[in-house]
């Protein structure tokens, strides 16, 4: 698979075969993939809680809201939910760098996991005192984000933005997850050189 490819196929997957178990083994696999990656001024600030455990899995649920443009829709339902949780965290000593380095790590364990087989979703709408509190999280670092993991059961087709047109998700009737993206040209302001 190129990394186009891999690109292309790594979405925001919010329906899972929650029967689907994942190993702790997995998580530790995509983290420490992350842990690679670049750091700004090599602070490394993110540090991660991971879970495969039900009853834990079940706590972070609680805390975590899903897919805001769906406005008739609270979340995966029972046996659609994820099999895994990468809770991440940084360090409140370098949180003006944090969110550089968040954004990095996050997509590296999303295409890692695309790259096994599975897929993920980056929660960022989190009720993170609560979801600290229950997880019992280090005091010294602040939730940033969930990413929630698992063998996807939804299907995600990407879709032309037409000019002006809505860049927001939706599914059709048939439970197709559609996702509008802008074309190259509209992104390219402008081009210097030659082709």
């Amino acid at each position: 698979m190129t990394l186009r490819e891999l690109v292309s196929r790594t979405r925001s997957f919010r329906r899972f075969y929650e029967n689907h178990l994942l190993s702790l083994t997995t998580l530790e696999d995509l983290v420490d993939t992350a842990r690679l990656t670049a750091s700004a001024a090599n602070l490394q600030p993110l540090r991660y809680m991971i879970s495969v455990d039900p009853q834990v899995n079940a706590q972070i649920f609680a805390h975590l809201a899903w897919a805001a443009y769906l406005k008739d829709w609270n979340g995966p339902q029972e046996g659609e939910r994820p099999a895994g949780y990468i809770v991440v965290l940084g360090d409140e000593r370098h949180s003006k760098t944090s969110a550089w380095d968040l954004g990095i790590a996050a997509q590296t364990i999303l295409l890692g996991a695309t790259e096994m087989g599975l897929g993920g979703c980056m929660i960022c709408s989190i009720k993170k005192d609560a979801l600290a509190e229950s997880l019992d999280s280090p005091p010294g670092f602040e939730i940033l984000m969930v990413i929630a993991l698992g063998r996807p059961k939804e299907k995600i087709v990407l879709e032309r933005l037409v000019e002006q047109g809505n860049i927001q998700y939706w599914r059709d009737d048939k439970g197709v997850h559609h996702v509008p993206k802008r074309d190259l040209d509209s992104i390219v302001l402008r081009r210097f050189g030659d082709r």
